[in-house]
């Protein structure tokens, strides 16, 4: 993912983007955290010379060792498998979550009124990433993020990336957002409520609140405001909607490279294309494209451009179909017959 963007953004995220098959030993992780004092003083230097308070510096680094366990977790990430689809939707959308997420929509009403006014998402797309990244903020993280940023920073598989997130993560707790001690999330940097990357939560955080701090670890408000001005900075269509689940006919099905296309539903619906119902496409003006999680026969879905705003957070077909479907559960609008939801 775009650095400037959601370089990772919960532990979800982190498997969809930064995934690799090699097993490290532990000799391998010795050897990554080796001469890690002598890095750390220069990492100083450099983010003083950035304009980082030298107090803050000093402070928030201050006896800060490498995490052997964050490099294990870094190099052993397990790949997704296409045939993993419907065990990761029935995972994800239990009836437990989405009572949940109706109970959420409830609790925040006023709130979630004024984020989809000013920024024009619908409640039950703001609740529904809250609940897929966190479960409504119950897993937010418990490593330490300055020394498991300053871990991957050292490394020599992607250091530039992660030096990057370290020196926003610094800035962060320089403005006064976060402190260092309390400033915890994944394994590689995503905290809060929604899970932001720090080089995003530099872009993106919101401090809907008025209470000075972009607080994305205490505050509903600018946790879920914060959510609301990523998607509409990543290009959400206010009044659009984000897919639906459809039927191909079965000589469709099998041609990948037109399912592809973007082009208006009465184009889609010439082609053969229903909803999953078998009931005849809706007369509208939008355009989409068909994605197909198994990457071929079996579950399909037209997506408009709202779906790729769910990209946008996190670039996983996965993620995006099961954001889109959670949310037309909170909104009683689901047509989702795949997976047996």
């Amino acid at each position: 993912m775009r650095t400037s963007r959601r370089t990772t953004i919960g532990s979800n995220s982190i498997a969809a983007t930064l995934c690799i098959a090699a097993l490290v030993s532990g000799a391998g992780v010795a050897e990554a955290t080796g001469g890690f004092s002598q890095w750390l003083a220069e990492f100083q230097s450099e983010a003083i010379q950035r304009g980082i308070s030298e107090p803050t510096v000093r402070a928030a680094l201050a006896n800060i060792e490498p995490i052997p366990r964050v490099l294990e977790l870094d190099r052993t990430q397990p790949g997704a498998k296409p045939s993993d689809f419907c065990k990761y939707m029935q995972g994800r959308l239990t009836p437990t979550r989405i009572a949940r997420g109706q109970r959420v929509l409830a609790e925040e009403r006023e709130l979630l009124m004024q984020l989809t006014h000013e920024y024009g998402i619908p409640a039950r797309y703001l609740v529904a990433l809250w609940g897929l990244e966190t479960n409504f903020g119950d897993y937010t993280g418990d490593y330490p993020v300055l020394a498991s940023l300053a871990t991957l920073a050292h490394d020599t598989r992607r250091p530039d990336l992660f030096r990057r997130q370290l020196l926003a993560a610094l800035r962060i707790v320089d403005e006064g957002h976060q402190t260092a001690t309390r400033y915890k999330g994944s394994w590689a940097g995503a905290s809060g409520h929604v899970q932001f990357m720090p080089t995003t939560f530099l872009e993106y955080a919101v401090d809907h609140d008025g209470d000075g701090r972009k607080d994305l670890w205490g505050s509903r408000a600018d946790s879920l405001a914060s959510a609301a001005n990523y998607l509409r900075r990543s290009g959400w269509r206010p009044g659009e909607t984000w897919g639906r689940q459809v039927s191909l006919p079965a000589t469709l099905g099998r041609e990948t490279a037109a399912l592809r296309k973007r082009r208006p539903l009465a184009a889609w619906k010439d082609m053969g294309v229903t909803r999953s119902n078998g009931r005849a496409l809706p007369d509208a003006s939008l355009r989409g494209r068909i994605v197909q999680p198994l990457r071929g026969p079996g579950p399909a879905f037209l997506a408009y451009a709202n779906y790729d705003t769910f990209l946008a957070w996190n670039h996983s077909t996965y993620f995006a179909v099961s954001v889109g479907t959670f949310a037309d559960e909170l909104g009683n609008r689901s047509s989702l017959r795949a997976c047996g939801l």
